[in-house]
């Protein structure tokens, strides 16, 4: 089961606490949104941060990777990780530099991970489509035996994590509130509104071949 975010020494936020999300479906839907996570570990004395395909699979994260990464290798065995995912929802002007920031949203998860196999790995690749690409895993070929070779496959519980959310507008500092030639100064924020585009065929594809309808529906922000 997950954890409520938050609920460890290790995992209370502490810089700026009234944006800490405590809520375990807040927690989820970050994840859920999100398409990339940061993985970090540390080899010989040096932290290392990989982006990876994921997914919220339950309680737990799945990603996944190759077989001959060191780094990998390293995850599978049971060295401390850290699991980040950060959605940037837009920039807000204050008027002073100091008090401009940006509204996100962001979940940091930490433990170590276990490396799946067998019908629990192919179902974790499978999971890890359906997220990236929904509706695609019914339609194309599914991983090799050469590519299962070829994939490792990891799964990081949901017992340990922590979530934030900034939202809204600028907090001004009160004595530039009452600056006049501050006060002239626009204000506000701006939304950053990530999309998909228009679908574009490889040449490969026949002339007439239709975008799949499930393509079509995917949607973004």
């Amino acid at each position: 089961m997950t954890s409520a975010p938050g609920s460890t020494e290790r995992t209370r936020v502490r810089r700026l606490p009234e944006k800490a999300v405590t809520d375990v479906a807040a927690l989820h839907a970050v994840l859920d949104a999100g398409l990339v996570a940061h993985v970090s570990v540390v080899d010989g004395g040096m932290p290392f941060v990989l982006p990876v395909a994921y997914a919220r699979r339950g309680d737990e994260v799945v990603f996944h990777g190759s077989t001959g990464s060191r780094l990998f290798r390293l995850l599978a065995d049971g060295q401390p990780m850290c699991l980040t995912v950060t959605l940037l929802d837009g920039l807000v002007l204050a008027r002073s530099a100091f008090e401009s920031s940006m509204n996100y949203r962001s979940a940091m998860v930490l433990g170590t991970a276990r490396r799946l196999r067998d019908d629990d790995e192919l179902d974790a690749l499978r999971v890890i489509t359906e997220h990236l690409l929904p509706g695609r895993w019914a339609e194309a070929r599914h991983p090799s035996r050469k590519e299962r070779a070829a994939t490792m496959a990891l799964a990081l519980d949901l017992t340990e994590a922590s979530a934030k959310v900034s939202a809204g507008g600028p907090s001004d500092d009160p004595d530039d509130l009452l600056d006049p030639e501050l006060m002239r100064l626009w204000a506000g924020r701006v939304p950053i509104v990530e999309r998909f585009g228009d679908p574009i065929p490889d040449e490969l594809c026949p002339a007439g071949t239709a975008v799949p309808d499930y393509v079509r529906s995917w949607r973004r922000g």
